[in-house]
């Protein structure tokens, strides 16, 4: 994570920059910044630039397109398995089973209410999300029957997972489990409405395993002092400090867990107490990289405008292959993508009724690069392509990661002929560069995005090859630079010498007149 003071200084050197324009008269977080285009990114000094659209709308999927009889009522759940797509129809308490066609995107394939076998509950009760193992079994979060039940594809049921027995957990707990991810052996890992505590693991067999990657507490400085003083009856009366539930899950192909919190507070955003995505190991431990000029926190600006105030709350986050996540931001309806460095790619997206805005987005998802989002207030399903732009920068991140690098370059410079100031472009270049160990021309691309780390590198290899060519120069410089002092300084005491030794001093004419008499 990027320190507190570098964040704060970037932040008032923005200002700074904009105040002097006359455009900022209010603090910075009051400040509604208006965007000209769809697709934006943030630069080095935090003003917005607009981009290309590096996704396009393929369609926008409705109850009466998909073919459904019983329109989709409160969805909450959309998960990507293979080929096919599970939403879960919450307001129905059933899972609509949806295929992906090259033509026409999605089609409707099945939906079911019910599972086949169970002890006693057959029926669905609002299920808000679904799980698919690498066996095919599907594990379904079955909210309003307090389970996570796990079936086969044939929808026969297995087994169940319960409220766990834990001295963590109150009396008066109830098992409300909201999202939910399985590794390869079958782990599962669940978010439980009212449980703080992180992810809710459990061992394929159902035992309960503890919690994992609880996030920290947000802490007032000042409250915690007053602690210290305050009687017993002040503290209870003062708010606790408690940590954020997270708002979705999502296990990447490497096994580890992205998670998204909804951020609500912005103090405690600005001071870094709370991250508003996360990658878990399996420790619980957060290890995702932000060397970014900004943090991955979606907007750096925000007001009140069209009745939304606050920072990016965070619904949902999906990580693509390349290693690019997309965190969905439920607040202001907007997409925002990042690499594996923490360093925006893109941010898209708004509140409204058009093609591509949303009226209230809680999931989102991908199939290969396209992105899927599932709007819950409109009961649709938006369905976004990459645009030539989003290929061409996509493709320079793929083939720079097989270790094509004079193809990646090559990409990365017709992505900077679509958008002369598109940093990650020149950035991109540098590292090709750097890779083909041009490390002179590398430096002068890091140099022009401020890439101090890059920078840093190429300048390190661009020394060492530096004294190598010139090694007999360097070797010659040295010696002049050791041997010309120490030459001097030997003449100069040989010259002393010689001029206070008593074998080479001429004789004196008096003393021979002396020794005449």
């Amino acid at each position: 994570m990027k320190k507190p003071v570098t964040f704060t200084i970037k932040r008032i050197g923005a200002f700074i920059a904009a105040a002097a324009l006359g455009i900022m008269s209010v603090p910075m977080q009051a400040q509604a910044m208006e965007h000209r285009s769809y697709t934006y990114i943030y630069d080095y000094w935090g003003d917005v630039q607009d981009t290309p659209d590096l996704y396009e709308v393929f369609n926008v999927f409705t109850s009466a397109e998909l073919g459904l009889d019983v329109r989709l009522n409160n969805p909450s759940g959309l998960t990507v398995a293979g080929d096919k797509v599970y939403i879960c129809d919450t307001g129905n308490n059933r899972i609509v089973v949806l295929g992906t066609d090259e033509n026409l995107g999605l089609v409707l394939l099945d939906e079911f209410d019910s599972i086949k076998g169970a002890p006693d509950k057959n029926e669905l009760s609002g299920p808000t999300d679904v799980a698919v193992s690498e066996d095919g079994n599907i594990f379904i979060a079955d909210k309003g029957n307090n389970r996570i039940v796990k079936v086969d594809p044939d929808l026969h049921y297995l087994m169940e997972f319960t409220l766990p027995v834990d001295s963590a957990l109150s009396a008066d707990t109830i098992f409300l489990p909201n999202k939910v991810v399985v590794d390869t052996a079958e782990r599962v890992y669940c978010i439980c409405d009212g449980v703080n505590k992180g992810l809710l693991k459990y061992e394929p067999d159902g035992t309960f395993a503890g919690f994992v990657g609880a996030t920290k507490a947000a802490y007032n400085l000042i409250d915690y002092i007053w602690k210290k003083f305050a009687t017993q009856e002040q503290i209870d009366r003062m708010p606790v400090d408690v940590p954020t539930e997270y708002s979705n899950i999502y296990m990447d192909y490497e096994g580890f867990i992205y998670a998204s919190v909804p951020v609500a507070d912005a103090q405690a955003l600005d001071d870094l107490k709370v991250d508003s995505v996360r990658r878990l190991n399996l420790l619980g431990n957060n290890i995702l990289v932000n060397n970014g000029n900004w943090l991955n926190c979606g907007d750096i600006y925000w007001g009140s405008a069209g009745g939304y105030s606050g920072p990016s709350m965070f619904s949902d986050v999906t990580a693509m292959e390349n290693d690019i996540y997309v965190c969905l931001d439920r607040n202001r309806g907007r997409l925002f993508g990042y690499d594996d460095q923490g360093r925006m790619v893109f941010a898209f997206g708004g509140n409204g009724n058009m093609d591509g805005y949303f009226r209230r987005p809680i999931a989102v998802d991908h199939i290969g690069y396209d992105l899927i989002v599932l709007d819950s207030a409109d009961c649709s399903i938006t369905y976004f392509v990459l645009s030539d732009f989003g290929k061409d920068i996509y493709g320079a991140i793929d083939t720079f990661d097989a270790g094509q690098y004079e193809e990646s370059e090559a990409l990365w410079r017709r992505v900077l002929e679509y958008d002369g100031n598109y940093d990650l472009a020149y950035i991109g270049i540098g590292r090709a560069l750097l890779r083909q160990e041009n490390y002179r021309e590398a430096m002068n691309y890091f140099e022009l995005k401020y890439d101090d780390e890059n920078w840093s590198k190429a300048f390190k290899e661009y020394r060492k090859e530096w004294v190598q060519s010139h090694l007999f120069l360097t070797v010659f410089v040295l010696l002049l630079i050791f041997l010309v002092p120490l030459s001097i300084e030997k003449i100069r005491s040989m010259r002393v010498e010689i001029a206070t030794s008593d074998v080479f001093r001429f004789p004196d004419p008096e003393d021979n007149m002396t020794r005449a008499e």
